[in-house]
């Protein structure tokens, strides 16, 4: 007989005073049983849901060993490899502090490539509009000091989509840069993006209050008209930052450089054929294809820096665009950027 059959059964008697084998009992005897039945089914529920819970728990942590072990066994992938190989950093999105293409990451992977004792070239495939000038010097002038200290382990930067920007003053620090023919390299030149709101203003019958210690401290406000003396100074400011753009660029590509073309620091974009006979680029091809043809070591092994578990499942919540919402409302409204497509 089942559990509930036995319940019923029970129950059953219960209500015609039974004791369960046909005789009478008294009213002491049978609220005792039904306590105990009562007690003994609720011990049941609870061991069932004890047995679940370790299961549940067991299962999650056996979730996150296997994830731990997978993050440590693909940043450990270099140190285990016996054989001389090609390693590979990506650069992947905007130059900026607070995404994963910042100077922190990409240049760990690239100590990473170049201090491993099997690694023969470190290959640093880019897809970038641009971003910080700042972070993009910071990986240039460390790309710098690698080649300097590892004279004979070559650097090569590989252009996927796009090196613009900010994504090309990172490849011209490389021993040679490879891009694919359609791929879109330059833009060499600085930008600052602003607006103004004051004929709005007007229009809606807005008065704008400002107190500030400092002449210029509200410098180009948006909700006043521009101030000329101000236009000056930060125009000034720009072409300072496009002029170490250019130094940079001009260092690293040196006598490669077509000079002679028109526009070549403006900030104009060229494809991947074209950037060749510009002497920005020296050659078409890819990741797999410089491994082979130019490093002459097929075996490519990906050292590429990751960010913390917590980011990732943070940016896979979608915490992170709400986290680069609140970030860019706090940063100053005067920020100078490489890069027309970013």
């Amino acid at each position: 007989m089942s559990e509930l059959e036995k319940m019923s059964a029970f129950r059953h008697d219960e209500e015609l005073g039974l004791d369960g084998k046909g005789g009478k009992k008294d009213a002491d005897a049978w609220m005792r049983e039904l306590l105990t039945r009562l007690a003994e089914s609720s011990l049941v529920e609870q061991r069932r849901a004890r047995r679940w819970g370790v299961f549940f728990k067991l299962a999650f942590l056996a979730y996150l060993l296997l994830l731990l072990g997978a993050i440590i066994g693909g940043s450990t992938e270099s140190s285990l490899s016996d054989e001389p190989f090609t390693a590979l950093v990506t650069l992947d999105g905007p130059i900026m502090d607070d995404t994963s293409a910042n100077a922190d990451i990409v240049i760990e992977g690239l100590r990473k490539g170049f201090e491993s004792d099997h690694s023969k070239a470190v290959i640093l495939r880019i897809n970038s509009p641009g971003g910080s000038p700042v972070q993009s010097n910071y990986i240039y002038q460390e790309m710098l000091r690698l080649r300097a200290k590892y004279p004979n382990k070559p650097l090569y930067a590989v252009v996927s989509e796009m090196a613009a920007s900010g994504g090309y003053y990172v490849a011209a620090g490389a021993t040679a840069i490879y891009a694919d023919q359609a791929s879109i390299v330059g833009s060499i030149g600085v930008r600052m993006d602003g607006f103004g709101v004051v004929d709005a203003m007007k229009m809606l019958g807005i008065e704008y209050r400002e107190l500030t210690a400092g002449d210029h401290k509200a410098l180009l406000s948006p909700f006043v008209p521009v101030n000329p003396e101000e236009k000056a100074h930060m125009e000034g400011l720009l072409n300072e930052v496009h002029q170490q753009f250019i130094k940079a660029v001009k260092d690293g590509r040196g006598e490669r450089l077509n000079l002679e073309t028109q526009g070549l620091f403006s900030g104009l974009i060229w494809t991947g054929q074209q950037a060749v006979g510009l002497g920005l680029i020296d050659g078409l091809g890819d990741v797999e294809s410089v491994a082979r043809d130019v490093v002459k070591v097929e075996k490519v092994v990906d050292v590429t820096t990751e960010a913390s578990v917590l980011d990732r499942l943070l940016a896979r919540l979608g915490v992170a665009v709400s986290a680069g919402v609140s970030s860019g409302i706090s940063k100053t409204l005067i920020q100078s950027q490489y890069g027309v497509l970013h």
